[in-house]
Parts: C-alpha cells; structure tokens; sequence
C-alpha cells in the first residue's frame, strides 16, 4: 500500500486540518544517542508526539525524514507550523 502525502493546491506540502490530540501520551523509555531514521519514518503523516532532549514537547507532522533530519509541521498551540528538527536532538517520540 502506498503513501499518499498531503500536497496542496501548488504541490507543496500540506499541514493538518484539525488541532492534534488534547491528551499526551506517556514518553517511551529511550536508550538511543539518536533517533533511527527508519524508525520515525512510520510516523510519516501520523500525528507524532516529540520529546526533545533538554525541552518541553510538542505535537509533530512529520512528511520528510532525511538520514539526519525530520521535517513537518509542529503546533504551536494555536496552528501547524513547518519546521524540522536534527534527528540527534530527539529523545523520545511516540506516533497514532
């Protein structure tokens, strides 16, 4: 089965429609120094909960994951933003 991302109307990428979920999930264990590109790579399009290393967390959109990098939308609490994140400063994530 293939993915389909979310292109808009010009071909670029496009953020959600609805706000994330009101409830955080409870933060897996992590081990890693960083975050295994193939492993964030399942939460391509999925609503993506982050716990950076030294921060607060935040709700993600991830559409692209490079060999060192994720990039998406990240709420901001009051819409999606686009932003990407280095995949070493990534402590934990958990995807629906």
């Amino acid at each position: 089965m293939a993915i389909t991302p979310p292109f808009g109307p010009q071909g670029g990428m496009q953020a959600p429609t609805a706000p994330p979920p009101q409830t955080i999930p409870q933060q897996p264990l992590a081990s890693a120094l960083a975050i295994d590109p193939g492993a964030i790579s399942g939460c391509l399009f999925r609503q993506t909960y982050i716990w950076p290393r030294g921060g607060p967390g935040f709700w993600f959109y991830p559409v692209f994951v490079g060999r060192t990098s994720v990039s998406g939308f990240r709420w901001n609490g009051f819409f999606w933003m686009f932003s990407g994140f280095d995949l070493r400063r990534i402590e934990s994530f958990s995807c629906f």
